[in-house]
């Protein structure tokens, strides 16, 4: 299989089903986005779109209608075994053939964290339906560790609009409606994911210096705006000559370009929100929780104090305690198993006697 190194990604001109298995270790990748092919003749997309294909790069693969549930099931069985655990994968979907896709994330044990509709200008004019114009985008996560999500990333979660609601969420809201891009007159692919959407993704599951990889490169768009915003990555196409065109385009891509155009988000109250909870973190917590509560602390008191020592919001806490199993006191919930056990009383046993 033929590769190319652009300042120090490695793409891959072919299947990415075999590429993955020679090139790809087990457990090495922290985020996926992809677009794979949609199964609906899309060789011919211009018969969908009534578009000018002048501008168009040829030879765009299609996969056949008939073989697209195994073609599915044998990709993302793969995506699965490079994504380490709690790294994710966004998969961009029409409707024609997302049962196929679901059932495979299903069979290969990918759990799902948001199934989100993508609303874009240019639909499919139609004259006796409703006009499509949405793509599904599912989001899933391999379990086995916590999952990064930059909660802060573009909006702070403090952040007031004009009208007084709130940025960050409306931006975390589960239907995104985001314009394709308009390029007459340029070179470009049967269908490429927006920058805009593209960077949505990348900030929300991902940090500088994450791999990230794209099963289905077609316009290199994933990994150019990646690579933009100082990740790394690594891809697939099976097209020698839109792979050709598009490496050589993906040259001219800085690392770190797209970083400056970045809104940088207003973040207020503790310095931690929003950081996934380590192992370190997490024995910390539970160790000062039970000597506050030991030295006669209330839970509340105790909640505020770690609150203002962990740079973490009161939910933040409490739902990390109850995590790791303390729903009363510190005392209490370190002490009712020992004294619970076999030949043991417990204090309230002991206060009968």
């Amino acid at each position: 299989m033929r590769f190319e190194e652009v300042n120090g990604n490695i793409f891959y001109n072919g299947d990415c089903i075999m590429g993955a298995q020679e090139h790809i270790p087990d457990n090495s990748v922290d985020l996926i986005i992809t677009d794979p092919p949609y199964g609906i003749n899309g060789d011919r997309l211009h018969q969908h779109y009534n578009r000018d294909e002048t501008f168009v790069v040829g030879g765009y693969v299609e996969v056949p209608a008939a073989g697209y549930g195994e073609f599915s099931l044998n990709w993302i069985r793969e995506a699965k075994r490079i994504l380490r655990p709690g790294g994710s994968i966004y998969i961009v979907s029409g409707y024609t053939n997302l049962y196929h896709i679901l059932h495979a994330l299903r069979e290969t044990g990918l759990t799902e964290v948001n199934h989100i509709i993508w609303k874009y200008n240019f639909g499919v004019y139609t004259s006796r339906k409703y006009v499509s114009s949405h793509y599904h985008i599912l989001y899933y996560e391999k379990p086995g560790a916590e999952r990064r999500f930059n909660l802060e990333s573009r909006y702070g979660v403090g952040e007031k609009a004009p009208d007084n609601g709130s940025p960050n969420y409306r931006d975390r809201e589960d239907v995104w409606c985001i314009n394709r891009e308009y390029k007459p007159g340029q070179v470009k692919n049967k269908n490429e994911l927006p920058t805009e959407l593209l960077i949505k993704m990348l900030q929300y599951s991902s940090n500088e210096g994450d791999l990230v990889c794209d099963m289905f490169l077609g316009g290199f768009s994933t990994a150019r705006t990646a690579i933009g915003l100082n990740r790394r990555a690594t891809g697939f196409e099976l097209s020698e000559s839109i792979f050709d065109l598009r490496v050589k385009e993906l040259r001219d891509t800085r690392p770190g370009c797209l970083l400056p155009s970045l809104r940088t988000p207003r973040i207020e109250g503790p310095e931690n929100r929003g950081r996934p909870w380590t192992e370190s973190d997490r024995k910390t917590l539970v160790s000062r929780f039970t000597r506050l509560t030991e030295s006669g602390s209330t839970k509340k008191a105790a909640v505020e104090r770690l609150g203002r020592e962990l740079g973490r919001g009161r939910w933040s806490i409490e739902k990390m305690l109850k995590r790791e199993g303390i729903r009363r006191s510190g005392r209490q919930s370190r002490t009712e198993n020992e004294e619970s056990g076999p030949g043991r009383q417990t204090r309230a046993d002991q206060g009968q006697h």
